[in-house]
């Protein structure tokens, strides 16, 4: 779960990590009077899970309450790449002397967890990293050992920062790395991690925040669900989650059930090969609608609920059950497929293919076919059942 800025510097502010954060405003007014009460110049910044804020016009400076007022009202209902700004964060400005970057992360492809600094923060990481990898240090965290002070600084010190800012940089990343555990994230980001001018000297805070949160560690974060955008949330992905299904919605016409995710990854590329030909002489072009995987020890319970939030999806014109039988007996995905169609009654008026495949297999196909539900069609093999439930789908048009 990725979270917004303000959530992400809050959690950092808990940990201990200087940050300069200011309230959330959902209304100019708001925004108003957040600048009254910070006093003095603030930065009003657009709260999307997305990179490219500044640029899209996401982020502005006000001198006055009035100018925080304007500026929400500018930003607020903005598109920033697909993301439409519903809140933003007024922070109390901040006189920046030098910006620097600082990341931990998950390195999947290394099997091990990554610091990544460098002197150079403020501009987008991808870019540093393409233009001048030279300037970005990328450091192996042993998981053993973590992150001690003398870890912290020999990470800062092959990332070039000045010596002047060494020790407070120090002390925030180490905080930040308590933020990486503490909080079982995937991803904990400061760009800018800034040296800001207090007038009677000089400060190390964190302007801005990224954190990614590994939902694998749900059962033991109970307070992460306080941080889900529930507003943003697709009905069906949140229902999904509810029934402990793996589902991601897409943006196509034909709703995928399989067992295992692989299997279910070639469901997708079979049917959307097998749709492109719809897409030819002014046709529609029908793709996959969904991600659903049942696992490999599904029950025909799951199989039911698994089609009950395919068949929920408006835009799903037709069904592609893909199971081969394994730990999932094909009899219990017959089933499951035979109880749901009589859960769902009437609401259940798309047509489904259903290919089965391994353990069980007869008597499986047996049961529907006794069955007898006019909207299943049974195919023999993946390739047909992907033609045929592309062909329904685009008949459903």
């Amino acid at each position: 779960m990725d979270l917004f800025e303000y959530q992400a510097k809050q959690l950092f502010a808990a940990h201990g990590v200087p940050v300069g954060l200011g309230e959330v405003a959902d209304t100019p007014e708001q925004a108003r009077q957040i600048a009254e009460r910070l006093g003095g110049v603030v930065v009003v910044k657009a709260q999307v899970k997305t990179g490219g804020r500044g640029k899209a016009g996401g982020v502005k400076v006000a001198k006055t309450p009035d100018e925080a007022f304007a500026a929400a009202a500018a930003i607020l209902g903005m598109d920033i790449k697909g993301h439409t700004v519903h809140r933003v964060l007024v922070d109390p400005g901040a006189q920046i002397e030098q910006e620097y970057y600082f990341s931990y992360l998950l390195d999947r492809a290394n099997r091990t967890f990554l610091a990544m600094a460098s002197a150079e923060g403020g501009m987008e990481i991808e870019q540093l990293a393409a233009e001048r990898p030279e300037a970005l240090a990328k450091v192996p965290i042993d998981a053993g050992v973590g992150v001690t002070a003398d870890t912290a600084r020999q990470i800062l010190t092959e990332a070039r920062f000045p010596a002047e800012v060494l020790d407070a940089a120090t002390e925030a990343a180490v905080r930040l790395w308590q933020v990486f555990v503490a909080e079982d994230a995937t991803l904990v980001e400061i760009n800018p991690l800034a040296k800001v001018s207090t007038g009677s000297g000089s400060t190390v805070l964190a302007l801005d925040g990224k954190v990614s949160l590994d939902e694998n560690a749900d059962f033991r974060q109970a307070a992460h669900a306080e941080l889900a955008d529930v507003a943003a949330t697709d009905p069906l992905e949140a229902k999904a989650k509810e029934k402990h299904l793996n589902y991601v919605k897409l943006d196509g016409q034909v709703g995928i059930i399989g067992n295992g995710a692989g299997l279910v990854m070639s469901t997708l590329d079979v049917v959307a090969y097998a749709g492109e030909q719809y897409s030819q002489g002014g046709g529609h072009s029908v793709k996959p609608a969904n991600f659903l995987d049942i696992g490999g020890g599904a029950s025909a319970e799951v199989m039911a609920n698994g089609l009950e939030i395919v068949l929920g999806d408006a835009s799903v014109r037709s069904v592609f059950v893909n199971v081969f039988g394994g730990i999932t007996a094909c009899d219990e995905v017959a089933n499951g497929i035979v109880t749901a169609l009589s859960m769902l009654g009437a609401s259940a008026a798309k047509p489904l293919v259903v290919r089965l495949d391994g353990n069980n297999v007869e008597e499986g196909r047996r049961i529907l076919q006794n069955a007898a539900h006019p909207l299943v069609t049974l195919a023999e093999t993946m390739d047909d059942g992907a033609a045929k439930a592309a062909e329904l789908a685009n008949t459903g048009a």
